[in-house]
């Protein structure tokens, strides 16, 4: 019965639950498929580009040990193509180096110029290969290995067949053109075994068209990594370069090398294959007879993509979790704003006209708390119409008297106060007070259209109270053509920064105080106002200051700045950038204020 009862009174009779939780599966069901497609499609981009790495750095190596092979063949056929050149090699392998070197001699003895020296030909090779660990020419006629002991020295050793078993393996590895270096040949010519590969060619009579003997030429394995720099950083798990018979040239790890590798025997190249937990790509080149392997464990591959799998999932989850809580959030609000209207039709029904739904926004229920509220007010307002209308126009009648009656009150008094002073005998203290008052009446009345002429008079207002004052310490000049008096400008637009000087910029212990007003058209169709003073200046740091905060629009501290950010930001909020203040001052030497407007058209004139 209690699990009925529960069920009924949340879900049953509860709309606004059952609608969360059919929004809230909804949305989980869309984020899992959603999270698990993107899933997919990402490991499957971040598992190809890793194999398209693998692949790369596959052809870059293969592309390094062809060039090496190349190279060998290329070397070959230039001592075919120069028939001096191949004349005295096949002389070296098919006689002794003493008779090689009698021939040379006798050939040179009978004017022969042009000879060409084998031992020096393929010494320059080496020369020119700083990959080549060594270079021998094997003679299959003599039995003899002639090479080059440390890239420079020229020697030879007999490898007679019985004592040495370099000619069987001469034979045995005729097919084998790139290879590890063979272990009996390193023994004849002192070599230790260090990571080399062997690139072999045989050596015909140009003449006989007879094998003669083969040419080895050892590179360093280690300069493969040369052809793995663009991919050194990026590529995962092996890279092996094997042989014809599948002995291990080359591998990243450092570990295989000369051993025997038999997995992949049957894969196709360029195919790739799965075994025990690894991803093999197969990379072979015929030609040579070398194989590039890659070999990447599935956990590698896995990896590439981890970090994306765990943000995925994290941002699965978040989502999961706000496409619960912003649902529940949502609908309970609106559920409490439902039952919140509900309470209010109550209370009026039980007869509290009076009562208020507060709810200011503009959705659906908004809309219905301020009809209630609307038709409640106008109830309320047909029930004491009348009382309340009479109560506003008295209040109304009162406020209105009040604004006229106070400021005509605080002109008399300013007149009386004049008059007294003028009867004692202080006429100054009478101007001064006549300025004021003249100054208070230009800022308080309204006027339609306030011009440059009303400005500037104001401003001689202004500083005719200082002038009364200081008497003979201080004196200004206004300038302003009869044209640009008549323009409408902003109020209190000079006015501040003129008080500014008086305030911070004027000497006033001192004697020849001055500063200017000069308006004029400029270049620009605009108008500029210059108020130029000989004051105290604007230090530098403090000038900078000032600019930076009218340009930016920062909060400035000082009455002075004050003037200035009102009297820039109004130009800049109605007319744009090109018009504000600038300021140019040097300290002990004056200051200079510039405030640009323009130029009014005919509409700006009548409705400033």
């Amino acid at each position: 019965m209690r699990s009925n009862s529960l069920y009924r009174k949340y879900f049953k009779d509860n709309m606004f639950m059952r609608f969360t939780l059919i929004v809230s599966c909804i949305f989980i069901a869309t984020i899992i498929a959603f999270s698990y497609l993107v899933l997919m499609l990402i490991s499957d981009s971040a598992v190809q580009r890793q194999m398209d790495i693998q692949r790369k750095t596959m052809e870059s190596i293969s592309n390094y040990v062809e060039n090496k092979y190349q190279s060998v063949q290329d070397m070959m056929r230039d001592v075919y193509r120069d028939g001096s050149l191949a004349s005295n090699t096949t002389f070296l392998l098919e006689h002794p180096f003493g008779e090689y070197v009698e021939h040379r001699l006798d050939r040179y003895l009978l004017g022969d110029q042009s000879t060409s020296n084998a031992v020096q030909y393929f010494q320059n090779k080496i020369d020119d290969d700083p990959d080549i660990r060594s270079l021998m020419l094997y003679s299959a006629n003599q039995q003899v290995m002639y090479y080059y002991d440390n890239r420079r020295q020229f020697d030879r050793v007999s490898t007679n067949a019985a004592h040495s078993f370099v000619p069987d393996s001469m034979v045995l590895d005729e097919e084998s053109l790139v290879s590890v270096p063979n272990i009996w040949v390193l023994k004849s010519i002192g070599m230790q075994r260090t990571p080399m590969f062997s690139v072999k060619i045989p050596i015909t009579n140009k003449s006989s068209l007879l094998n003669i003997g083969q040419m080895l030429v050892y590179f360093d394995s280690e300069s493969i990594w040369q052809a793995m720099n663009n991919y050194k950083q990026d590529f995962k798990g092996e890279i092996l370069v094997l042989s014809a018979q599948n002995e291990v040239i080359f591998d990243t790890s450092g570990q295989g090398y000369g051993r025997k590798y038999l997995q992949l025997q049957g894969a196709n190249s360029g195919e790739e294959i799965s075994m025990d937990g690894m991803v093999a790509t197969r990379l072979t080149q015929s030609q040579a007879g070398y194989t590039v392997v890659s070999l990447i464990s599935k956990k590698e591959l896995a990896e590439t993509y981890s970090s994306a799998r765990n943000t995925i999932v994290t941002i699965a989850l978040v989502c999961i979790l706000f496409a619960v809580l912003l649902p529940a959030m949502f609908i309970s609000n609106f559920a409490k704003r439902t039952h919140r209207i509900i309470r209010f039709t109550r209370k009026v029904k039980n007869g509290d006209l009076n009562t208020r739904i507060v709810d200011n926004r503009e959705d659906e229920l908004g809309q219905i708390a301020k009809s209630f509220n609307s038709m409640l007010d106008e109830l309320n307002q047909y029930i004491d119409q009348v009382y309340k209308a009479e109560i506003k126009q008295k209040h109304t009648e009162i406020a209105t008297l009040e604004a006229r009656v106070n400021p005509h009150f605080l002109y008399n008094t300013l007149e009386v106060i004049r008059m007294r002073a003028i009867s004692s005998g202080a006429k100054d203290v009478g101007e001064m007070i006549y300025s004021l008052s003249v100054l208070f009446k230009s800022y308080v009345r309204p006027k339609a259209k306030y011009t440059f002429k009303d400005e500037l008079e104001a401003c001689r207002m202004y500083l005719e109270l200082f002038r009364i004052r200081y008497k003979d310490r201080f004196a200004y000049t206004i300038d302003c053509s009869k044209e640009l008096e008549g323009l409408p400008v902003l109020k209190m637009s000079l006015q501040p920064v003129i008080e500014n000087y008086i305030l911070h910029g004027m000497r006033t212990g001192q004697t020849g105080n001055v500063i200017s007003i000069r308006i004029h058209p400029d270049d620009n169709n605009n108008i500029r106002a210059v108020v130029t003073d000989n004051g105290l200046g604007i230090a530098g740091e403090k000038l900078d200051r000032l600019r930076l905060g009218l340009e930016d629009n920062r909060e400035l501290s000082g009455s002075e700045s004050f003037g200035l950010r009102s009297i820039h930001e109004r130009l800049r909020l109605m007319y744009g950038k090109p018009y504000g203040v600038e300021l140019a001052s040097e300290q002990g030497a004056g200051t200079e204020v510039t405030i640009t407007f323009p130029y009014p058209v005919k509409e700006e004139t009548e409705h400033v």
